[in-house]
């Protein structure tokens, strides 16, 4: 059995609140991630936030928030994925992964239809991400952020004839 396959993956709880910030914290070089979650709860603007568990304990997390997208021909509302991480003792045997494919599946099931994800290029195209910039779709933060930036329908033609600007909530100014 492959260690993905132990663990379970979960909707967060409020117990979880400490767990997931210490796993950000040791997943990341400073606090910006962990402190990224409490304000996204805080603000109520967490759409999908799941944990990874391993014997009882919280070894991984995912968040999904809103963000706008606003072009020419108006606005939508879409997904963003950010942050994400798995505790250093457990990462390379898949968690992550299993993290991206269940936060998709609880997005489909939710009804959201289109997903962004600010990440590493080879990481995302494997969960059906593809360039943003392929689309007319661009992050908020200039070109230079362009090859890192992504996009996956989770409807199929939810993006057509849609371009824009995607603007992430408040709370990521922090990072």
């Amino acid at each position: 059995m492959s260690e993905a396959a132990r663990i379970g993956i979960r909707a967060e709880e409020p117990r979880d609140q400490r767990a997931v910030f210490e796993v950000h914290a040791r997943a990341f070089p400073q606090l910006g991630e962990a402190k990224l979650v409490d304000a996204l709860r805080a603000a109520g603007a967490t759409t999908i936030s799941l944990v990874a568990e391993r014997g009882g304990r919280v070894v991984g997390h995912i968040l999904f928030s809103p963000v706008c997208v606003e072009g020419g021909g108006g606005s939508f509302v879409a997904q963003g994925l950010a942050p994400m991480a798995v505790d250093p003792s457990c990462q390379r045997e898949g968690i992550g992964s299993a993290l991206v494919r269940a936060g998709l599946d609880a997005c489909r099931a939710a009804g959201h239809t289109t997903v962004f994800v600010l990440g590493h290029p080879d990481y995302y195209p494997r969960f059906g991400f593809e360039a943003a910039a392929q689309r007319g779709l661009h992050y908020e933060g200039g070109a230079g952020y362009a090859p890192a930036f992504f996009v996956v329908e989770l409807a199929a033609g939810s993006l057509a004839g849609r371009s824009g600007v995607v603007h992430y909530r408040p709370e990521f100014a922090a990072l």
